[in-house]
């Protein structure tokens, strides 16, 4: 969830699609109490991580680049310490675009600040013009991946709203889809039952019946409902 101001925030699409899956969507504040992240966690059945603002670079031994934007380091801390939490529990995990990030700076990974002046070679268009319900590009899915599994598909198109993006993916993450530049489209663990970040909205793709977005979140709300 997004700060506004004095406001906290969320996508309708964020919460209308996890509802369309089959779940209840619960909005949660930047918590600061280790034990509030602990019982949190006791008490919900999937964590979905959605998209925002940027991240702090000082998290993964960097000093901020020229094009870095707003950052919220209340919500950094809070969902750092509710993935490392998650992830000890073995419960589902489900990122997209910040959300992707902030899980793979949680397991030890590092990002692009900004893609489109960290990466020295032609990039496509990731923050895109298209309406945001619009696939702009494809990803290529590695085979025998969760993702692969998730959407039953090893090439399908996505939209893209992001300009910074992963770089480095530790064990016991793996890279399950990349951009036809090259650029990380998607993570997830190989040692737990559910856990998954894309880097493009399926939430916004899934208001159109695109059917990858679909399964993406019926498969997270099913692992919810198996725990």
């Amino acid at each position: 969830m997004e700060l506004d101001g004095d406001h906290y925030m969320i996508s309708i699409d964020s919460a209308n699609v996890i509802l369309q899956a089959g779940g209840i969507p619960l909005m949660l504040p930047n918590l600061e109490d280790i034990r509030d992240v602990e019982e949190i966690a006791a008490s919900i059945d999937g964590l979905f991580l959605t998209g925002g603002y940027d991240i702090d670079p000082t998290l993964f031994g960097e000093e901020p680049q020229p094009y870095l934007g707003v950052i919220v380091p209340t919500r950094d801390a809070f969902e750092l310490m509710l993935i490392r939490r998650f992830l000890s529990l073995d419960k589902p995990i489900l990122g997209v675009c910040r959300g992707c990030q902030i899980l793979n700076i949680a397991v030890g990974g590092d990002m692009y600040q900004d893609i489109g002046s960290q990466i020295k070679h032609d990039i496509l268009q990731h923050k895109q013009i298209a309406p945001k319900s619009h696939g702009s590009h494809f990803v290529d899915v590695a085979r025998g991946t969760l993702l692969q599994l998730v959407t039953g598909s090893n090439r399908f198109k996505v939209n893209s709203r992001h300009h910074q993006a992963n770089r480095n993916v530790p064990s016991p993450f793996r890279v399950s889809g990349y951009a036809s530049d090259g650029v990380i489209e998607a993570i997830e663990s190989e040692e737990h039952s559910f856990v998954l970040g894309v880097q493009w909205h399926p939430e916004n793709m899934a208001i159109t019946n695109d059917e990858p977005s679909l399964k993406i979140f019926e498969k997270f709300v099913l692992a919810c409902k198996k725990l």
